[in-house]
């Protein structure tokens, strides 16, 4: 069973999120003091955080980025905001994806479980480590290494290199890692994927590797195997 923290302040929308979940058989727990909240998600050790940005105390943004510098837990927004930047803001903090209130309680499901699919399945039958223009790629502790040192990758950037890595030199379409990241591309912004792959270089960067990825106008990106460096 899954444990899935719910950190919203509402207590009606809170029990009603908590029921239908529990339907589900999700495991769910909630936030006692909202000023305590990384000691009790530490407390927990949930498999998805859901969380809200407007909170007592500190907000949602303030939380996440707690939460990233201890853990790379998936992490759902769900918030009444609406404003891009909000939207921009929570996967720039490490965010797995936002939904924005009210919202039909099967798109909730569908993105929890396309998160718990991805984060805990996606590599379970395949190889823990790879190797792309001299580093090490381990799948399994989600880090990349070389001898200018390590990054650690959140789940979806890895997913993304991954699935790059894979059909090294070769343009993989946008349209192709939505769709293989959120499993239906009607649930996600294309900005999305965009503020996940630049995250993603500016990592790869410290390593020497971020224009590697390269962007191709109109069509996606591509891992380059052979390139020269810059």
């Amino acid at each position: 069973m899954f444990k899935l923290l719910l950190i919203e302040d509402d207590a009606s929308l809170f029990q009603e999120i908590k029921d239908r979940l529990l339907s589900w058989s999700y495991d769910i727990y909630g936030i006692s003091d909202f000023s305590e909240v990384l000691q009790e998600f530490t407390a927990i050790k949930p498999d998805l955080v859901i969380i809200d940005i407007q909170l007592p105390k500190f907000d949602g943004f303030h939380w996440c980025r707690m939460i990233r510098s201890h853990s790379n837990v998936p992490i759902l927004f769900l918030s009444s905001r609406d404003h891009p930047s909000d939207i921009v803001m929570s996967m720039q903090l490490g965010a797995d994806d936002f939904i924005q209130k009210p919202f039909h309680f099967d798109v909730l499901i569908a993105k929890i479980q396309a998160i718990l699919r991805r984060v805990y399945n996606y590599n379970t039958d395949q190889i823990e480590l790879k190797t792309w223009y001299g580093a090490a790629i381990d799948y399994q502790k989600n880090t990349v290494t070389n001898d200018a040192g390590t990054v650690e990758l959140t789940k979806n950037e890895m997913f993304i290199l991954k699935h790059l890595i894979e059909q090294k030199n070769k343009i993989v379409s946008r349209e192709s890692l939505i769709k293989s990241l959120w499993d239906d591309e009607r649930f996600v912004s294309d900005n999305t994927l965009t503020v996940n792959v630049n995250r993603l270089r500016k990592k790869l960067d410290a390593l020497g590797l971020g224009h590697f990825i390269e962007t191709k106008v109109g069509q996606g990106y591509m891992a380059v195997e052979k390139a020269e460096p810059l």
